[in-house]
């Protein structure tokens, strides 16, 4: 798959410095590619969707509203 040991290993741990490549190496290895499609499902990702609620913003001031402070 063309990586160091030390690589393999921090992948094994779950380092997120590895990069994705190497991921998607070791699935291509194992027969597990489509694995990969999964991942990078996005409507199908709800932790992923999850996240990007939780920054949606809360309260979407009016256009009537002015800043406080704003003259």
């Amino acid at each position: 798959m063309g990586a160091s040991l030390s690589t393999v290993r921090r992948m094994e741990k779950g380092d997120v410095r590895v990069p994705i490549h190497f991921f998607a190496r070791v699935l291509h290895v194992f027969g597990e590619i489509k694995a990969l499609e999964r991942l990078l499902d996005t409507p199908n990702d709800e932790i992923g969707l999850m996240l990007m609620d939780e920054q949606l913003p809360k309260r979407i001031p009016s256009k009537r509203e002015t800043p406080s402070g704003a003259l």
